[in-house]
């Protein structure tokens, strides 16, 4: 796993060899393909965001990879799936134990690379913009942030969907 061997910059990052992650009954254990890099990744890096109770004390907020093992009470998924999670940490080591409920499968014509970027942004726009504020098409639909990671996820689904899209967007 990449270990944060202290509070600082990038140099504090290590390759060490860690235990695998106890399964838990309702968690799938996903042999990592890829991570993506996300801001409460740095910030925990930093030593500004510690990782939740009882959460994986390694970086990585979402994964992607092959399932090895399934849960006793785990249902819906077998070991060989091929999936992306969201994560509460260790999506930086070669193995990470999830609960089953925020596996995802891959979307088709998505590869597994590509794939370990999608459930931050997927979740957060699907939660907020269809499930809380109920999207519809034929609506208008202004995203603040247009060029950002959530934001080009959300003017892509929105216009799926058929909303209007508008955007904006700024220098950082």
């Amino acid at each position: 796993a990449i270990v944060i061997t202290t509070a600082g910059g990038p140099g504090v990052l290590q390759l060490q060899q860690v235990e695998d992650p106890e399964l838990k009954d309702d968690e799938v254990l996903i042999k990592v393909e890829a991570t993506a890099l996300n801001r409460a990744d740095t910030l925990q890096r930093k030593g500004s965001y510690p990782p939740p109770k009882g959460a994986s004390p390694y970086p990585g907020l979402e994964c992607s990879g092959t399932i090895q093992a399934v849960g006793k009470h785990v249902l819906g998924w077998r070991v060989g799936d091929q999936v992306c999670a969201l994560l509460s940490g260790g999506g930086y080591a070669e193995k990470v134990a999830v609960p089953a409920g925020q596996v995802l499968p891959i979307p088709l014509g998505v590869s597994l690379k590509e794939a370990a970027g999608l459930p931050e942004v997927a979740c957060t726009v699907w939660s907020t913009v269809f499930m809380m504020s109920r999207l519809s098409a034929g609506e208008t639909f202004l995203v603040h942030g247009g060029s950002s990671g959530i934001g080009t996820f959300a003017i892509q689904i929105a216009k799926s969907k058929g909303a209007t899209v508008f955007a904006t967007a700024g220098l950082p």
